[in-house]
């Protein structure tokens, strides 16, 4: 359930698996889609045919989980990590770059990167987040970014066509 997660940190003494074909079914929960974009193919087919389950920093090592820190500072880790991007971030380019990561990994080509990445920088730079992020750092104080996802998304998002699922 954790794949669809940007960021996943483990503690030491956790185990994970992808135990489906021990159990007599097949990967669920879009673990087909996520595991190999995220660890790549072969490292995921290694996990799913055997069913094995393996230790955290296998996990970090396969780049499941981006950091493995002691039990009692796993939520700590988390809440830190996500206070660090709230913080010192514009939510709007954190928006907008997740969608172009997880979008672009399907593209056939790099120029459709080059165009999303194109329109996106252009209208970022024009914005009042990239003048107070400049202005912030001109000046040494935190930025204070003004712009929401919720409603201030450029007219160019989505840059895909919805797709109809049944």
């Amino acid at each position: 359930m954790t794949l669809p997660m940007d960021v996943r940190i483990a503690a030491s003494g956790a185990r994970m698996g992808f135990v489906f074909a021990r159990r007599g079914i097949v990967a669920e929960a879009c673990s087909s889609w996520f595991l190999p974009r995220v660890v790549g193919i072969s490292r995921a087919a290694e996990w799913v045919l055997s069913g094995r389950v393996f230790p955290a920093e296998e996990a970090l090592a396969g780049g499941l989980v981006s950091r493995v820190v002691a039990p009692e500072a796993l939520m700590d880790t988390a809440r830190g990590l996500a206070r660090e991007i709230a913080d010192n971030t514009s939510a709007m380019s954190v928006a907008l770059c997740r969608q172009m990561l997880w979008r672009m990994l399907g593209a056939d080509h790099p120029m459709e990167a080059h165009q999303v990445d194109s329109r996106a920088i252009y209208w970022m730079g024009k914005s009042a987040d990239a003048r107070e992020g400049v202005q912030a750092f001109l000046e040494k104080r935190p930025a204070r970014f003004t712009l929401r996802p919720s409603a201030d998304m450029p007219e160019f998002y989505p840059w895909w066509e919805e797709r109809k699922f049944r």
